[in-house]
């Protein structure tokens, strides 16, 4: 693997490792990604996957502010975004229509954060930071009205 050279490629760098470390064997997850093949990456012990239409979630996508938004993987061949959200989020989104959230143990196949294969592509990279996208906020961009940021919130 080449040495990252530009901030660009250790911000793809840090995604992918911490991509990687969510995965049981993050060997398995380098190993396929070297050879250009989608990493199945199981939700439950860092995270959980909530799924809605890509159509719906790139207006919300933007009505997030940046430092609120965790990585979002898109599908535009299915029309299918991908949130990762915490591990307490199924009670929260519940009753949102437009998002769907998978139960632990659930695969999605996924990327390295700078490169699409397949049709997937993140939408918002994976950082190493390990920030994921508020279930409350993520319900009101979703939401009729979308995300309305407070008086005096800059974007």
């Amino acid at each position: 693997m080449a040495q990252p050279t530009s901030i660009t490629d250790l911000r793809y760098a840090a995604g992918d490792a911490w991509l990687s470390g969510c995965a049981p064997h993050p060997h398995l997850v380098r190993e396929a990604w070297a050879n250009a093949t989608l990493a199945p990456i199981t939700s439950g012990a860092h995270w959980l996957v909530a799924e809605a239409r890509l159509i719906y979630s790139m207006p919300a996508l933007t009505r997030i502010p940046e430092g609120q938004r965790g990585p979002v993987l898109g599908d535009g061949q299915g029309d299918t975004a991908w949130w990762l959200v915490p591990l307490d989020a199924a009670e929260e989104l519940a009753d949102v229509r437009a998002v769907s959230v998978k139960p632990p143990g659930w695969s999605l196949d996924c990327p390295p954060a700078g490169r699409m294969l397949f049709g997937h592509l993140w939408l918002n990279h994976p950082d190493g930071t390990g920030v994921l996208t508020d279930p409350a906020v993520l319900a009101a961009a979703l939401g009729p009205g979308g995300y309305r940021f407070r008086t005096g919130v800059q974007r």
